[in-house]
This record gives structure tokens, sequence and C-alpha cells, in this order.
């Protein structure tokens, strides 16, 4: 594992990154659009999910939330994976990564359970399972956020 973390380290990207100011800030820039985009879509549709605003149909809210969480999710993931590639050895070895990602891989496969269960309006979904759902990935994504933003402050 340790040949593997040095190698992803050692790679041309991660080296011209770890050198250039603004190529890092700018991943760092789209690591937090990504963020942004995931959190601003995924809190609302949990909220809904868990009952609230009863009356906004949850179909249309699902139709333009969940494909804007999805493309925020990608551009916090591949961000991450280049600004883990800078320092992989030493990011590897933080349990709290380990959560972050942890939390991560599972408020995305809540998801996928979910849209495959329910359908794409989530119609065929119960009520009951909609709010644990909702709290389950309310959970996960503001856990990741809470331990990602943890992350600049251990370590070194």
């Amino acid at each position: 594992m340790e040949a593997l973390l040095a190698a992803l380290e050692g790679n041309a990207l991660a080296q011209g990154l770890r050198f250039s100011r603004w190529g890092y800030a700018a991943v760092n820039t789209a690591h937090v659009l990504g963020i942004a985009l995931l959190v601003g879509a995924i809190l609302p549709l949990d909220l809904r999910l868990m009952g609230l605003w009863r009356r906004v149909p949850l179909a249309p809210l699902a139709r333009v939330l969940r494909p804007t969480a999805a493309v925020g999710l990608l551009i916090a993931a591949a961000s991450g994976a280049l600004l883990f590639a800078t320092r992989a050895s030493e990011y590897a070895a933080l349990p709290l990564l380990q959560v972050k990602v942890l939390l991560i891989l599972s408020g995305a496969s809540a998801a996928l359970l979910l849209h495959r269960a329910a359908g794409a309006d989530l119609a065929g979904a119960g009520a009951g399972r909609l709010r644990l759902h909702g709290a389950l990935s309310l959970t996960c994504w503001l856990g990741a956020l809470v331990c990602g933003r943890l992350l600049a402050f251990v370590g070194e």
C-alpha cells in the first residue's frame, strides 16, 4: 500500500499541484464548488423526504436536485482525488479521512439503492422509507462535510 501511495504522490500531476499555488487553488476551488452543488441539492431534498414542505411535489423537486447533486459529487470526487494525491501517504493515515470516505460511500450507496427501489420519481417508496433515507443521507453528507473541514486542522 505504501508503494501505491508513494507512486500516487510521485506522479507528475500530483507534483505539479503540490508546487503550483494557482493549480492547487484551482483544484481546491473546484472541490468547494462540487461540495456546494452536492450539499446544496441534497439538503433540501433530504428535508423534503423527511416531511418538510409537503406541499412541494417530490417528483419535480427530485428531478432537478438529484442531477445537481450527482454533478456536484462527480466534481468533488475528481477534485478530491487530485487533492489526496498531493499528500497521499499523509492523508491515508488519517482516521478522519477514512471516516469521511466511509460516509461518502454510505451516502452515495443509499441514494443509489433508493433510486433503484423507488424509481426516478421516488413514487415506489413509502413515507417511512423516504423519511429514513432522508435522515440517513443528511447524516452521511453533513458528517462527510464536517470531517472534510476538520482535515485542515489535523495532521502535520
